[in-house]
């Protein structure tokens, strides 16, 4: 898989399946998601960012690039103090790629320990790539892997993750992640819903890479799931911009994170449903990464922000985006979220 990452960062277990598929627009992937189509057979056409949403994107970098180093290497002082040094970092395509490459490169930094990265696909309601599991395991003891992501928003890829495991005997479903405020995993960074710049954008801030693919027409059943390399787009490549910023910030002496917020997420989220009505919970993505995707890649309904943060420069992004796209923004009640995206349900669907 060709991506603009270097090999000593990651290896990637997805095959390239440029120029097989052809990318639709949100729209029309967001009736066929509602009328029963996979996400995972449809490519999207990537966002290309204004210049407006570009300069809030270099603020959000320059404003968060501290807070997300912190809550990096407070991630990885729990894998090693949970793992040792014998273990190998499997993040999760792609939001999970930079997360991995930053945490490989703080136990470098400060533990001198070159652990191996490689980067698989799990889709929700699919599963994890078994090529790729099995690939690694030939090559790993199974207590070895680490799952690693960028963020929890209310839990469901870990849930993919602990019913797919469950399969491969002696390999843990426990995902480390920068960011858990769904308070789900222990392994995380921080319980807070900061800000991670690379949520702000899609392939340009990783690696120039797609989301991925299964569709067994592109997809055969010795090949990992795919992606789609987009070269085109190699003059707005600011991966290693954000990964080189992060890594200016790291401190090797850190201080304890915040107590979580009492309570799960995802109780928040069945709140939510009740009281705007929304019948399918997958609809409602909390969190600011999650909120930021479906601005980028899904047909909003209203962005919710906690009335506590309605001038929080950390949303400075989201507005812009939800101004861009003429999406009601609304004040409302959060605990453990700062804001929240609610996908409009398609009634021609």
């Amino acid at each position: 898989m060709r991506s603009s990452y270097k090999e000593d960062d990651v290896t990637l277990l997805l095959k390239d399946i440029t120029g097989l598929v052809e990318p639709q627009p949100t729209e029309e992937r967001e009736r066929l998601i509602q009328s029963g189509r996979h996400y995972s057979e449809m490519l999207p056409i990537e966002y290309k960012p204004t210049e407006k949403y570009m300069q809030v994107y270099r603020e959000a970098l320059m404003n968060y690039a501290a807070p997300t180093a912190q809550a990096t290497g407070r991630l990885a002082d729990k894998i090693i103090n949970r793992k040792g040094k014998d273990f190998v970092l499997v993040s999760l395509a792609r939001a999970g790629i930079p997360i991995g490459i930053l945490v490989k490169r703080y136990i470098k930094a400060k533990y001198q320990y070159d652990i191996p990265h490689y980067a698989i696909s799990i889709i929700r309601g699919r599963g994890i790539d078994d090529n790729a599991m099995r690939y690694l395991l030939d090559r790993y003891e199974p207590q070895q892997l680490l799952f690693v992501d960028g963020w929890i928003g209310k839990g469901a890829i870990l849930r993919e993750l602990e019913k797919d495991i469950a399969m491969y005997e002696g390999v843990s479903p426990e995902i480390a992640v920068i960011a858990d405020p769904a308070n789900v995993t222990e392994l995380c960074g921080t319980h807070e819903d900061i800000l991670i710049p690379s949520s702000c954008l899609n392939c340009t801030v990783s690696g120039l890479i797609s989301r991925t693919f299964l569709r067994h027409d592109i997809i055969g059943k010795d090949d990992f799931h795919g992606a789609v390399f987009y070269e085109g787009l190699k003059s707005s490549d600011l991966s290693y911009e954000f990964i080189e910023e992060i890594e200016k910030h790291f401190d090797l002496e850190l201080q304890e994170d915040k107590l979580p917020v009492p309570g799960l997420g995802i109780d928040e989220v069945r709140e939510i449903a009740e009281h705007f009505s929304v019948e399918d919970i997958n609809l409602i993505k909390p969190g600011i990464g999650e909120a930021t995707r479906v601005l980028l890649r899904r047909v909003p309904w209203k962005i919710l922000i906690d009335e506590r943060y309605g001038n929080d420069s950390q949303l400075q992004h989201l507005v812009r985006l939800a101004e861009e796209k003429h999406v009601p923004v609304e004040y409302y009640t959060l605990k453990h979220y700062k804001c929240c995206g609610i996908i409009k349900k398609l009634a021609d669907a």
